[in-house]
């Protein structure tokens, strides 16, 4: 229960005058559902934000575990592309895992056709930039070594965008558009 609620029951309680029950129309009872209404609807929504920060949350945590695993040293560029491409290869993995539960003859799952649009899209965003926190920086490094895991702490670091080719492209946090 959130404060607003809250409040207003401990309000409705403290009146003074006539104590009796609330009825199913009484201004009090309309205040309550309002209050209930509005809670759910703020809920709904940072569940709906929860859900769409997650790819990033993971992202950053992929990342971090990676940097902890080469002792924090600044990555090249090569170093770089193979942890985009093993980042990549977690989704074709589960594709191909999902293809062989997958009897013969039988229509791709739901689960099977997310994969292949997140390969998809993983491998687009290759193409066109990869965003990713800034590994070719000391102080960026040692700062994703210090995240514990809150979206706040993200805004904090620096994001690039890089290519397959290579080009890199500073970028903003949090992104606009598509990741």
């Amino acid at each position: 229960m959130t404060k607003g609620l809250e409040k207003l029951q401990k309000h409705i309680i403290k009146k003074k005058g006539k104590n009796s029950a609330l009825h199913e129309n009484s201004r009090d009872a309309q205040r309550l559902r309002r209050a209930q209404g509005r809670d759910d609807k703020l809920e709904k929504m940072a569940l709906a934000r929860r859900k769409m920060d997650r790819p990033l949350l993971e992202r950053a945590k992929y990342f971090q575990k990676s940097i902890q695993l080469s002792d924090g040293k600044i990555l090249e560029m090569e170093e770089i592309q193979t942890l985009i491409k093993r980042f990549l290869e977690q989704f074709k993995e589960e594709l191909l895992q999902c293809k062989k539960q997958r009897r013969p003859g039988r229509p791709s799952s739901a689960r099977e056709d997310l994969m292949r649009l997140k390969v998809a899209a993983g491998e687009k965003e290759h193409q066109n930039g990869f965003y990713m926190p800034d590994l070719a920086d000391e102080n960026n490094i040692l700062l994703l070594k210090k995240w514990e895991g809150s979206w706040s702490y993200l805004a904090t670091l620096k994001w690039v965008r890089i290519s397959s080719t290579g080009n890199v492209q500073i970028s903003r946090f949090p992104p606009k558009g598509d990741v």
